[in-house]
């Protein structure tokens, strides 16, 4: 066994749960071996896609994930997916090999270390075969206890020695996951228990939003605003998490619907649960009025009022935190209060807090082959079509809030949503991880002509995997985000940089072996009936012909930022 043989073992026996990637020369030993010891192992056609998927597939299973790449150009390729995994805290793992020290002319020789680092990655590194135990259990650890993105490098003159077992040295052990210390929940010092309990104790309107750091608290959250009058609401990256729940209040931020903003904006107490309450979350602070008082609980010291002004900061575990402030004011007030949760308050958010409720002047125009469907009337109709039981993937670009808000999900694990880089062209990726993840539900993606076009390669991977994965590609032919952004003053500036020939997706997608259908208006989703009733075996591509909408309703407030 050699070092790289060496390093695939232990990751094996750690418990790593799916490994992505695309193979080269520098990582073909490593990946082979992680195939031999039982991890499955999905081949990408881009390096970009392969961090997608296993960026998605960790988020959804709660496994840690590799990515496997090439040194130098395979980690470059890697590196927009791997800056979305390590910003958005998902722990991962990517195996890269590295050039020598002492290959300073090597074609693929860079600064692997500043690169990881750059997006804010850890760099971690297998320094040689008597060190190989501890170079990648710190790797793990790291992951898993600090929940990170880590990059591995493997040198190319380390992965060839025999490993130390097989040296005249004394052999190392290989841990088993179980004797790994794993990192006890923060728990919330006496003292901030204390002092959120009042200020939830004092407050008439309270709201909790919860955010990615509370996919574990759910149930707790919920019940401790149950017994205080608490409304409840989630950041984008976390819906699902209160559904079922009364005075679940949906999305808080630009994805709001109008109902939920006014309810939010009224409180007199927000207390962000795991959530950065930025500016995407908070619409730049006008959710918050002037007389609220804003709690943000976190595990970490720095996120406490990186964003904003915060009344009062608890470190601590949101799970932990969450039941013994209950505890706490459970001793002083058995008696659940009505809070915010009057009657006049659950019967508006009952049919008032989706933007599916919400009334709209229908944008689609039936002019023969040019006709256009409203991206509204478009999503609601395959809400009804498609099955309950889904994982939706959210791309990003103008179109994004349609699904994110029109596409129902049966809980938290049905949504999957990478935008801590905001960058187009990842949803393909995401879509095929989280379905490897989830294999019980149907993957949707949703994604823009944009984004489709730069993932579509990953089409391939798709098809291969015989994915019965439905890809709505939201197509205006441009980019539509930048038209409406830079033509919000009424300018008219020129806009050929970013819009282009209308192209026949579907006509594409058939070409990689998906089915493939176009739709401008309702009747054409029949099709979507048709594939759902063949017991698909392929990706269903729908190249939706979209009409304008002149700038989605979230879009000033995100370009505000920008």
């Amino acid at each position: 066994m050699n070092v790289a043989e060496q390093v695939a073992a232990l990751l094996a026996q750690l418990g790593v749960g799916h490994a992505f990637g695309v193979v080269g020369s520098g990582n073909f030993v490593v990946t082979n071996a992680l195939k031999a010891h039982g991890v499955p192992f999905t081949a990408a056609r881009h390096e970009g896609g392969a961090a997608n998927m296993a960026d998605a597939y960790a988020r959804v299973s709660g496994k840690v994930s590799v990515l496997s790449v090439h040194q130098g150009c395979g980690l470059t390729n890697a590196t927009t997916g791997i800056g979305e995994a390590a910003k958005s805290r998902t722990p991962m793992i990517v195996l890269t090999g590295e050039s020598a020290a002492s290959a300073v002319s090597s074609n693929f020789a860079m600064d692997q270390d500043g690169l990881a680092e750059s997006v804010y990655a850890v760099s971690v590194r297998v320094h040689s075969a008597e060190t190989v135990v501890d170079d990648v259990v710190r790797a793990y650890r790291t992951a898993v206890n600090d929940r990170r993105t880590v990059v591995l490098n493997l040198p190319l003159d380390v992965q060839v020695q025999p490993a130390y077992a097989d040296q005249a040295g004394p052999a190392r052990a290989v841990p088993a996951a179980e004797r790994l210390h794993r990192a006890e929940p923060v728990r919330p010092s006496r003292a901030s228990v204390a002092a959120l309990a009042e200020l939830i104790i004092r407050a008439q309107r309270p709201v909790f939003v919860a955010g990615r750091g509370t996919k574990h608290a759910g149930g707790v959250i919920s019940q401790l605003a149950e017994h205080t009058g608490a409304l409840l609401a989630t950041s984008a990256v976390v819906k699902g998490l209160f559904n079922g729940k009364d005075y679940n209040l949906g999305i808080s931020g630009g994805f709001s619907s109008p109902v939920t903003a006014e309810l939010i904006s009224n409180a007199d107490l927000i207390v962000g649960f795991g959530c950065a309450m930025n500016m995407w979350t908070m619409r730049h602070g006008t959710l918050i009025s002037p007389d609220a008082a804003v709690v943000q609980v976190d595990c970490e010291d720095a996120a406490l009022g990186r964003n904003r002004p915060i009344t009062l900061g608890v470190l601590g575990d949101t799970a932990e935190t969450a039941a013994d402030v209950l505890e706490h004011i459970r001793e002083q007030h058995p008696a659940p209060r009505t809070g915010y949760r009057t009657q006049a308050n659950r019967e508006l958010i009952a049919s008032r807090s989706s933007w599916a409720s919400e009334p709209y002047s229908d944008l689609s125009t039936d002019v023969g082959t040019q006709a256009r469907i409203d991206p509204r009337t478009l999503t609601i109709e395959l809400n009804k079509i498609l099955p309950a039981e889904r994982i939706v993937s959210i791309d990003s670009g103008n179109f994004m809030g349609y699904p994110s808000q029109f596409l129902d999900v049966p809980d938290v694990d049905g949504f999957c949503f990478t935008q801590a880089f905001q960058a187009i062209g990842l949803g393909l990726g995401t879509a095929i991880g989280a379905a490897l993840a989830r294999p019980d539900r149907m993957p949707v993606l949703g994604t823009g002509d944009g984004g489709f076009h730069m993932a579509i390669a990953e089409l391939e991977t798709a098809v291969r995997l015989r994915l019965p994965l439905v890809c709505i590609v939201y197509n205006d032919a441009a980019y539509g985000a930048e038209i409406y952004h830079f033509n919000a003053d009424g300018s008219e500036p020129d806009m050929s940089t970013v819009t282009f020939p209308d192209t026949d997706i579907a006509a594409i997608a058939r070409g990689f072996g998906a089915e493939g259908v176009t739709v401008r208006r309702v009747q054409d989703l029949a099709a979507v009936r048709e594939w759902l009733a063949s017991d698909p075996q392929a990706p269903l591509v729908i190249d939706a012909k979209i009409a304008s909408d002149s700038g989605a309703w979230w879009l000033a407030e995100a370009f505000k930022g920008h």
